[in-house]
């Protein structure tokens, strides 16, 4: 029984790690039956309909914990505001001036991890250091709303295949995108709180459920990351530069985040609203509006992040 209890104790304790090696080794271990690869199209519906629904819950049962009445923007947020915003403008500028620039697909990846919003499982990290969910909760709802206006408005200037897409169909196809999975459960869960307070009392007990749920949509999305590397048919140069692109905009942003959290009381909440990222969305980005390979920055993002936050989980239970 005991033995039993260790294992289980360890699997609580590095959830993140073992989701992560879990979506890479399922990966190859699925790709490398032959009897299979019938199935891929059909595992391809599957992870596009169970990875959605498992966020969905997710944030239900992660909303119920947020009070209404916290949820405000809070003027230090412009601060977070203003780092994407800019850092993504400033970074288009040369592309713009200089559309053969060396190193061009570097840059437009570190543009592709700094405009992206946070992630939706923030809040859920949030909770599990002890921060502040409603905060992170109400950044991601600007931060989407900022990422929607500004995306189509700097991309054509940089590829003239986007401007086949005009202003107002770009902007409707992105909040089409983020806005029903992020608004619905928050909307759903505040319609428990107020008119069926006994579900909602119910689901706040059982919301510890959140975390795990996020750790099988992680691994899911682990496994699809996984494929798009392997599939990919690029310079190393490229991959290494994607990849140190993606870690240094993840370090800076965390980094940044925690400056201006501390700043105003706020460190853990600050540090994931503007380190953690919908990588989901960063790879969907890359392929709609710039160029496909900077795809793999949302993908080595997604690396980076779930390392730092395992790191901070590994920290929070050390000191409690």
């Amino acid at each position: 029984m005991n033995s039993i209890r260790r294992i289980i104790l360890f699997i609580k304790n590095w959830t993140l790690p073992i989701s992560m090696i879990t979506g890479v080794v399922s990966y190859f271990v699925y790709v490398s039956i032959p009897e299979l690869d019938d199935t891929h199209a059909m595992m391809n519906d599957v992870v596009n309909f169970v990875q959605p629904s498992l966020i969905f819950m997710m944030l239900l049962l992660a909303f119920c914990k947020v009070n209404p009445r916290e949820l405000r923007p809070h003027r230090w947020q412009l601060k977070l505001l203003a780092i994407q915003a800019l850092s993504f403008t400033l970074m288009a500028i040369p592309i713009i001036l200089y559309p053969k620039l060396p190193g061009r697909v570097i840059i437009e990846s570190a543009m592709v991890c700094m405009i992206c919003p946070t992630a939706t499982a923030a809040s859920v990290v949030t909770g599990k250091l002890n921060g502040n969910g409603s905060t992170v909760v109400s950044y991601t709802c600007v931060i989407n709303l900022v990422a929607a206006l500004l995306i189509p408005s700097i991309v054509p200037l940089l590829h003239s295949t986007a401007t086949t897409l005009g202003f107002t169909e770009s902007f409707t196809i992105i909040i089409g995108r983020v806005f029903p999975l992020l608004m619905m459960p928050l909307l759903l869960a505040f319609i428990l709180r107020y008119l069926f307070p006994r579900v909602h009392r119910y689901l706040v007990s059982i919301s510890g459920l959140a975390f795990y749920m996020w750790a099988v949509a992680l691994a899911l999305a682990i496994a699809v990351t996984t494929k798009a590397i392997v599939h990919s048919h690029e310079e190393m140069w490229e991959y290494v530069g994607i990849a140190l692109a993606s870690a240094l905009c993840c370090l800076i942003q965390f980094g940044l985040g925690r400056i201006i959290g501390r700043h105003h009381g706020d460190r853990i909440a600050g540090a994931q609203s503007l380190g953690q990222k919908n990588t989901a969305f960063a790879i969907w980005m890359a392929y709609t509006f710039m160029n496909p390979v900077t795809a793999l920055a949302g993908g080595f993002y997604s690396v980076w992040h779930n390392i730092i936050n395992s790191y901070q989980l590994w920290k929070a239970r050390k000191k409690h």
